[in-house]
């Protein structure tokens, strides 16, 4: 009975916490008008929402994670709209952002180019594209790049050659990427053999020799097709990375993570002494309140009705305007 009640009560105090939070955002920061556009770069489009009011104000280009991962956050198999989310909570506290589509995925799709094609620098290219695009804007007062998962790594990489206010990096890993694979092979439970293989894939791949055969059970992880993108992603080590970036620096790590955890965050916080590094209890890879529990956190990956983490967008809004 009293194991009950404490359970009730952690809940009820938790929804407080929520309701707390919630308050005081609309408080502090009352919700601001804006309007939402899709543009187009060249090929690539994405949508953005302007600052609002009469004067510039500050601009987030949000870069989505690995995989057909689109503007809004979400890909086959997984209904999260949590940058379409991220988005337009800024937009409420007046912080204009332009999310986008990556090059082949979603509307960004270019006539006659594959995803063969397409290497980790493509997309480095195509988010300093995209700055500039902003930079031509009269509604734009300052730049930040918001990079999620894989897109902090991007992120950071376009950060090294151009001037920004600021960088934030949402729930980006801190090792290479050939580590991360390994780590969430175990986490997920797959089986001593196959995480050897796919070690002996990822070594191969990123001394840039590629792998004709690979096992069913890991051709999502390393099908031919993409294996060129994965030689050019191996080699890189999103610390060291970070290390020559001088702009102002923000990392996110929510607790429940099942992709990177606070390893990866402290590794990236430590390779930039002058970062700060900010961590969310309960909040999972795709900004959302989720337990540890595998299968209820990887639950809330099909309910995009599912609102943000309350804790993260203060956190935002605080970095931009302190910037």
């Amino acid at each position: 009975m009293n194991k009950k009640k404490n359970a009730a009560n952690h809940i009820d105090l938790r929804h407080v916490l929520t309701v707390v939070i919630a308050f005081w955002l609309s408080m502090a920061f009352p919700a601001m008008a804006w309007t939402e556009a899709d543009v187009r770069n060249g090929d690539l489009h994405g949508s953005i929402i302007g600052p609002g009011g009469t004067s510039p104000g500050p601009m987030v280009l949000i870069l989505p994670g690995s995989g057909p991962v689109d503007r809004d956050g979400n890909a086959p198999g997984m209904d999260t709209d949590s940058l379409k989310l991220l988005a337009r909570g800024l937009a409420d506290l007046g912080i204009g952002s332009l999310r986008i589509d990556k090059r082949g995925i979603g509307e960004s799709q270019v006539e006659g180019q594959s995803i063969e094609d397409i290497r980790f620098g493509t997309y480095v290219d195509d988010t300093l594209s995209w700055l500039e695009f902003l930079r031509g804007r009269s509604d734009v007062s300052s730049l930040f790049i918001l990079g999620h998962s894989e897109g902090a790594l991007v992120g950071t990489l376009a950060a090294k050659k151009t001037s920004v206010s600021g960088l934030i990096l949402l729930e980006g890993a801190g090792k290479p990427i050939g580590q991360i694979l390994a780590r969430q092979l175990s986490n997920a439970g797959v089986s001593p053999k196959l995480q050897q293989i796919s070690k002996k894939i990822s070594e191969s791949l990123e001394r840039g020799v590629a792998v004709p055969n690979v096992p069913v059970e890991l051709a999502a992880l390393y099908q031919p097709r993409v294996q060129g993108y994965l030689m050019s992603w191996m080699p890189l080590d999103p610390a060291a990375e970070l290390s020559q970036v001088s702009c102002p620096v923000l990392v996110v790590q929510g607790t429940t993570d099942l992709q990177v955890d606070l390893d990866d965050a402290n590794r990236l916080a430590a390779a930039l002494p002058s970062s700060k590094l900010v961590v969310i209890p309960g909040m999972n890879h795709i900004l959302k309140t989720a337990p540890d529990d595998r299968a209820k956190n990887l639950a809330t990956y099909q309910n995009s009705f599912l609102p943000l983490d309350p804790q993260l967008l203060p956190v935002l809004a605080k970095f931009v305007r302190d910037h």
